[in-house]
């Protein structure tokens, strides 16, 4: 039985929610965010909170409880304050310039990697070496950040390339001397 799937998503001033049998619209300050839901969950909208509830004879209904209440409040959370992820370039010459809403990388390579700025995203560089990724939804954040370390994601020997903040690299020895 999901125990977090119990407590309802409490929706604060400023947002609005509708629930529209299984489609859940919220918008607030930020923007907006809709989604539409299993079939396996009952979600209501009581006041200025949504409850997830189960149904009986369905298998899969305990299982995504939990799961359609934790997008839901995701959802909430978007519009109202947002998301954000941070980013760490390390290497000698590694830099973050912004051209416009667009990214331009300078990552060892003979030229640099330009990455476009998705619907809802936007880029912040305090300095030449830190990113710093937001938008609404934690999904897209998480997304578009990893996509970004991708284009150069850190080596074990001494560490070079795109982290997120506060991530540890394991180093490894390289060649041993005799």
């Amino acid at each position: 039985m999901s125990r977090i799937g119990k407590h309802p998503v409490q929706i604060p001033a400023g947002v609005t929610a509708t629930v529209n049998g299984q489609t859940v619209h919220v918008s607030g300050p930020k923007g907006e965010l809709e989604r539409t839901f299993t079939d396996a969950i009952t979600i209501t909208l009581e006041g200025d909170q949504i409850a997830v509830g189960l149904i009986d004879g369905v298998e899969e209904s305990n299982a995504q409880q939990g799961l359609t209440r934790t997008l839901i409040h995701n959802m909430v959370v978007g519009v109202s304050e947002g998301f954000e992820k941070k980013l760490e370039l390390i290497g000698v010459g590694y830099r973050a310039t912004l051209k416009g809403t667009d990214l331009e990388l300078a990552l060892g390579y003979s030229h640099p990697v330009l990455y476009k700025a998705p619907q809802n995203i936007t880029f912040v560089v305090p300095d030449n070496t830190h990113i710093t990724v937001q938008g609404i939804s934690k999904e897209q954040v998480g997304q578009v950040a990893a996509e970004i370390r991708s284009k150069r994601a850190p080596e074990p020997y001494k560490g070079k390339g795109i982290r997120y903040e506060g991530e540890v690299v394991r180093r490894k020895l390289g060649k041993a001397a005799k």
